[in-house]
């Protein structure tokens, strides 16, 4: 630009051609004024500004570059980062030794960052384990049990919380211990209220899925869900994600009621906490419009655990070293192949057999079946 108008072009001509502005050709004209062409500074930068007030010293930045590499080669430690860099520089200078994050940007400056980024992947959907619950064609009801709440001068009381996936109807039962008979009680009252859902979900401690020393138990709990049709579901032991719906609403109960009330008495906390859960279920409506449908719950049912079994019930478990699952009190061999990964197993007590569906986070939609069993469970008469 500065060649043409010099060779006699107008400032209009030249902004024109190069698609600018007349200021712009006006602003690079005073720059260049009174020098050659080849003197002058075109970069588009204000003077004074080519390295920032802060930043470290050239020679700074390559002694650090030097460090990194004579540490990697010659440290009788092997350790060659920042904290490393730092000691050293504390050696050698008396003031102004740069921080941990300065020395880290120097080297990502000089491309001596050797380490990679942490790739962080997206989430698998909710319920992905489920694949009818995944897709948003099944509902699916986690129950969990919140442990030692004191009242001041009053009683020791646990607390039975329960959370729809994708409705998000929450309920919560201060109870003063933690018994089967109540978790049969409130599932009912629950289903009644709102319907059957297509799932329900437990960890594994023995109130829900019964007695664990002996093999083959189906616990009244599993039992009344297949009675009813639902499909009872159990998280794996010690893997976190799969229980986040019931923990995070098990937080939040404490966050917004227990902690902020003192409460006198346990009737006081009963009239609190239906507060809170119709609160809590009229601002989640327009969730509960666009959930999965519940199945009615049957007339005059009377619950009988001596019935016969029949359906399935799913165990999440990781295998072992050598491919075996543990569930129903025995082991079962799923695949070498397939060892310390998770496993969707169906004990289907119609069929005698149990599928177990290989699960992998990453790729939450492809679930293969890795083996069916045989699984004949004996007909013993229930003992609650």
């Amino acid at each position: 630009m500065v060649r043409l108008v010099r060779s006699g072009k107008s400032l209009h001509m030249v902004a024109e051609r190069f698609h600018t502005s007349v200021n712009t050709v006006r602003l690079w004209m005073a720059r260049a004024e009174g020098h050659r062409l080849k003197r002058v500074d075109f970069s588009n930068r204000k003077p004074g500004c080519e390295r920032g007030w802060n930043r470290l010293p050239v020679a700074l930045e390559q002694r650090i570059a030097e460090l990194r590499r004579a540490l990697r080669e010659e440290s009788i430690l092997g350790e060659h980062g920042a904290q490393a860099i730092q000691r050293t520089l504390k050696d050698e200078m008396a003031s102004g030794v740069p921080g941990i994050a300065t020395i880290n940007r120097a080297l990502s400056r000089q491309g001596l960052q050797d380490g990679t980024r942490r790739i962080r992947r997206a989430p698998p959907p909710k319920g992905w384990y489920l694949p009818e619950v995944a897709a948003g064609r099944a509902e699916l009801d986690c129950f969990d049990w919140v442990e030692d709440l004191k009242i001041a001068n009053g009683p020791l009381l646990q607390l039975l919380t329960a959370v729809a996936l994708w409705a998000s109807e929450v309920d919560a039962w201060p109870e003063l211990k933690i018994a089967t008979n109540a978790v049969l009680s409130r599932l009912s009252e629950r289903w009644e209220q709102l319907g059957l859902p297509d799932y329900a979900q437990f960890d594994n401690e023995a109130v829900f899925q019964g007695a664990h020393q002996f093999p083959d138990t189906v616990g009244r709990v599993s039992r009344l869900c297949l009675a009813l049709g639902v499909v009872p579901v159990f998280a794996p032991p010690r893997e976190p994600g799969f229980q986040n719906a019931i923990e995070g609403f098990n937080g939040l109960w404490q966050a917004k009621v227990w902690q902020r009330y003192r409460f006198e008495d346990f009737a006081q906390l009963l009239a609190i906490n239906a507060r809170y859960i119709a609160a809590h279920r009229a601002r989640s409506a327009t969730r509960r419009e666009q959930a999965p449908p519940r199945r009615p719950f049957p007339q005059q049912f009377q619950f009988d655990p001596n019935t016969a079994l029949s359906g399935t019930i799913i165990f999440i478990r990781r295998t072992d070293d050598t491919g075996w699952a543990h569930l129903m009190g025995r082991r079962f061999e799923v695949s070498q192949q397939w060892s310390h990964r998770l496993v969707r197993c169906e004990v289907d007590l119609t069929a005698n057999l149990i599928r177990f569906h290989a699960l992998r986070r990453r790729d939450p939609a492809d679930q293969p079946l890795l083996k069916v069993v045989q699984y004949h469970r004996p007909n013993k008469p229930f003992r609650g």
